[in-house]
C-alpha cells in the first residue's frame, strides 16, 4: 500500500527497443532525483523480450559501467503484469506463494522509455485503457513524433521549415530525380527509431543499398535526408503550468569532437566525444526563432508534458527542424535536463513538475 502523504510513482524503463540501455540510464537519473520524503517509487523494468519485472530502485545499478549499458533481465525482480482494467487498476505482482498482489494505488506512471513500444504511443494507449495518469505525450503525439515522416509533414503544415527528404517504404528505392534533389551526402535512417540507431551517413551512392538495409533492420520505412550544413541546436519544451502555453528552455548547441564525423550513438553516450554550449551562442533573433518553432512544433503534434526539439541552423542563419522527441534522454549528459537547469529549473524540480503536470492533466 502507498505511504500516506506521498505520491506513488511507477518508473517504467528498459523496454523492447534498441534504446533499452539508454532508457535504463535515464531511469537511474530520474530515480536519484526523486525526493523520498515526497515520492514513493515503484521501479518497473521491461526486459528486451517484453517481460515486466519489479526491478531494483538503486540508481547505481542503472549506470554505464566500463562502456557497458545496463540491462533489465528476467532475473531482475518479481514478474509483473499490467491489467488494463480501471476498476482493478494497474500493476500486479505475480507471486506463486501469495497469488496476485495488486499495486493498484500507483498514482502516476513515469514511462522513461525511448523508442518503439514506449515512446511511440503503445504504452500510452495501455495506460489510457487502465485509467492510469502518466508523464508525457498522449497516444497520438507519441506516435506522430516517433515517426519522422509525419513529424515533418505536420510541422511543415504549420510553416516550420524542414530539410529535403524522401520516404522509402518496403520495396522502394531512390530515383535519379530523388538523388539529384537531395545531393550528397545524405543520412539514411529508420523512420521510427532514436538515439541514432540504424543511421548511416552516405557520401557515395554506391553505399546507399547497404545503408537502407541497415535502417530496415529496425524499421521497414526508411528516410533518406539531404544533409543540412549547419550547427546542431536543441530546445527543451514543457507543457505550460496550469494549462498555460508551452514554455521553451534556453538553447543548447552540440559540437562533435574527438574523431567522430557526426552525432552518432557512440559520440552521444559512450565516447564523451561531444562538447555543449548552453546557452547556444546565437544572435538573439535566431534564438527567438528557434524557441518559437520549438513551441509551435510542440503544439502542432499535440504534445503534452515535455519534448525536445532538434534543429539545424545554417551559416546563413536559416533554421530547419530535424526532429522532436517526446521522451528525451534523462541521462547525466542529456541535453533536456541540462537546458532546463540552465533555464533555472534544476533536475529534481523538473522531474517534480513533470509528475505534477501529469496528475493535474488527469484531474488528480
Amino acid at each position: 500500500m502507498s505511504t500516506p502523504g506521498k505520491t506513488r510513482v511507477a518508473i517504467v524503463f528498459g523496454g523492447r527497443s534498441p534504446e533499452h540501455g539508454i532508457s535504463c540510464v535515464s531511469a537511474g537519473s530520474v530515480l536519484a532525483a526523486l525526493d523520498p520524503d515526497e515520492f514513493e517509487v515503484v521501479p518497473v523494468g521491461i526486459t528486451r523480450q517484453g517481460q515486466w519485472v519489479l526491478a531494483s530502485g538503486d540508481p547505481g545499478q542503472l549506470a554505464i559501467a566500463d562502456r557497458k549499458l545496463p540491462e533489465i533481465t528476467a532475473g531482475s525482480g518479481a514478474e509483473l503484469v499490467l491489467r488494463a482494467d480501471p476498476a482493478v487498476g494497474g500493476l500486479m505482482v505475480l507471486d506463486p506463494t501469495q497469488g496476485p498482489v495488486a499495486l493498484a494505488d500507483v498514482d502516476v506512471v513515469f514511462p522513461v522509455l525511448h523508442g518503439a513500444y514506449g515512446e511511440d504511443g503503445t504504452i500510452q494507449g495501455m495506460l489510457e485503457m487502465a485509467d492510469i495518469p502518466y508523464v508525457g505525450a498522449n497516444v497520438f503525439a507519441s506516435a506522430a513524433a516517433m515517426d519522422k515522416e509525419f513529424t515533418k509533414k505536420l510541422c511543415a503544415a504549420e510553416g516550420i521549415p524542414v530539410g529535403p527528404y524522401v520516404v522509402l517504404r518496403a520495396g522502394m528505392t531512390l530515383t535519379e530525380e530523388d538523388k539529384a534533389r537531395l545531393g550528397l551526402p545524405v543520412f539514411v535512417k529508420p523512420s521510427r527509431a532514436g538515439s541514432s540507431f540504424g543511421i548511416t551517413k552516405v557520401d557515395d551512392w554506391a553505399q546507399l543499398d547497404a545503408a537502407v538495409a541497415t535502417a530496415r533492420e529496425i524499421d521497414t520505412k526508411v528516410l533518406v535526408e539531404g544533409a543540412i550544413v549547419g550547427r546542431e541546436i536543441e530546445c527543451g519544451v514543457l507543457e505550460g503550468e496550469a494549462g498555460g502555453a508551452p514554455e521553451a528552455s534556453v538553447l543548447a548547441e552540440v559540437r562533435v569532437v574527438s574523431g567522430h564525423d557526426w552525432y552518432d550513438f557512440e559520440a552521444k553516450y559512450i565516447d564523451d566525444a561531444c562538447e555543449y554550449d548552453i546557452p547556444a551562442n546565437l544572435p538573439e533573433p535566431v534564438t527567438r526563432q528557434v524557441r518559437e518553432y520549438a513551441t509551435r512544433a510542440f503544439t502542432a503534434l499535440d504534445c503534452s508534458g515535455l519534448a525536445r526539439a532538434d534543429f539545424f541552423v545554417t551559416p546563413e542563419l536559416d533554421v530547419y527542424l530535424n526532429e522532436i522527441n517526446t521522451m528525451p534522454g534523462f541521462t547525466p549528459t542529456s541535453m533536456f535536463p541540462r537546458m532546463w537547469a540552465a533555464s533555472g529549473l534544476e533536475y529534481p524540480k523538473l522531474v517534480n513538475r513533470l509528475i505534477r503536470t501529469a496528475l493535474r492533466r488527469a484531474g488528480r
